[in-house]
């Protein structure tokens, strides 16, 4: 009978250790505490591309300017910490948030595929694809299937959320791949490509850099998109803060300030 009980005994605390251990919470992840780590080193390492202006661009001499720059700086100076500047690429935007950066900033879309690899904080810009064409072809395009013609060339930056537009939209123009993202719009203007479909924000910017270009779909965009920050995907504390830091600079007056600065009116998500 001893021997009997020994072995119920035995049998209900190896059960209950399964419990136990079927109950636990995951493992956490090694930047679950990057936010204290951000003020225990009194810096915040914000990665960006600098080459989405009016959002973010950085020059030939390391100048870095544009609306998420701008707002960068702000939570910077709320945290109480110093601005580190990382610049990074569309394509390693995302493994560079593992050990180069602690959050990245500028122009950043969201989409499900990225979701599932980071955090995005709130959004704070609504934006969508849109297309732009020199002013004496933009007759030519009435919309996205006026676009997806054989004979019309259309660059993109490779690396990003225009690159997927193009590939699950265009079937018929030609893609032109161009990796300069800051001289993209030249092989426009030159007559290397005709067209490029990017965001209405960028967009917006660049017809007033360029006078020789025009907008298609600006005021009615062919998708639906937001801006938003992006953050590890074990980072709950930082993102929490960030969201926070949002909130208050959506209502404080200074998003206002900043997106009439770079974007001419004040603008929301």
């Amino acid at each position: 009978m001893g021997r009997i009980v020994k072995l119920l005994l035995s049998a209900v605390m190896a059960a209950s250790t399964a419990l136990i251990a079927g109950c636990q919470s995951p493992r956490p992840d090694t930047h679950a505490d990057s936010l204290d780590g951000i003020v225990h080193a009194r810096i915040v390492r914000v990665c960006s591309t600098g080459d989405y202006e009016p959002l973010t661009y950085v020059d030939s001499q390391g100048q870095w300017s544009g609306l998420d720059i701008d707002l960068a700086h702000d939570l910077a100076s709320r945290l109480g910490v110093t601005l580190q500047l990382v610049q990074t690429t569309w394509s390693n935007i995302i493994s560079d948030l593992d050990n180069r950066c602690d959050l990245a900033m500028g122009g950043i879309s969201i989409t499900l595929d990225r979701a599932q690899r980071a955090r995005f904080s709130d959004p704070y810009l609504q934006d969508g694809k849109a297309a732009i064409a020199r002013c004496g072809d933009v007759s030519k395009y009435g919309g996205l299937a006026d676009i997806d013609r054989p004979g019309v060339r259309v660059v993109v930056n490779p690396g990003g959320t225009n690159a997927d537009f193009d590939r699950a939209n265009l079937h018929r123009a030609t893609i032109v791949n161009h990796a300069d993202n800051n001289t993209i719009f030249d092989e426009i203007i030159t007559g290397k490509a005709d067209v490029m479909i990017t965001d209405a924000t960028e967009i917006r910017w660049q017809a007033k850099q360029h006078p020789q270009l025009c907008g298609v779909a600006v005021d009615k965009p062919f998708n639906f998109t937001q801006k938003a920050y992006l953050i590890h995907r074990g980072a709950a504390m930082l993102q929490q803060w960030v969201n926070q830091w949002l909130n208050l600079v959506m209502h404080d007056g200074t998003y206002a300030s900043i997106s009439r600065k770079w974007l001419g009116l004040a603008v929301g998500p």
